[in-house]
């Protein structure tokens, strides 16, 4: 199972953005996008819950940043893991939710 979730945004100008995930201690887990020129529109990019060394990242509590300019938005993102257990053994079933 690979857990993958998508972060929809928007620009009303064309602009040149950064799209970082950090976790609570403020650290930098992974740059998903790195000062690309954009046109404006509805935008959308994909995390798949690893950090920059492509390793998985743990459950818990992460923070999101679009940033254009001078401008930043922050929001908290989660990533839940669920544990099952089907006839033939056990498996652990992770997501993300954006909150």
């Amino acid at each position: 199972f690979n857990p993958t979730t998508t972060i929809r945004y928007e620009l009303s100008l064309n602009s040149v953005i950064t799209i970082t995930i950090h976790d609570m201690k403020g650290r930098l887990v992974k740059t998903l996008v790195n000062n690309k020129s954009q046109t404006a529109g509805y935008k959308s990019v994909k995390w798949n819950a690893t950090n920059y060394k492509n390793e998985p990242v743990s459950a818990g509590l992460y923070l999101y940043s679009i940033q254009t300019g001078d401008l930043r938005e922050t929001k908290k993102l989660v990533l839940f893991v669920k544990k099952s257990e089907p006839k033939l053994g056990h498996k652990i079933f992770s997501f993300l939710a954006a909150i």
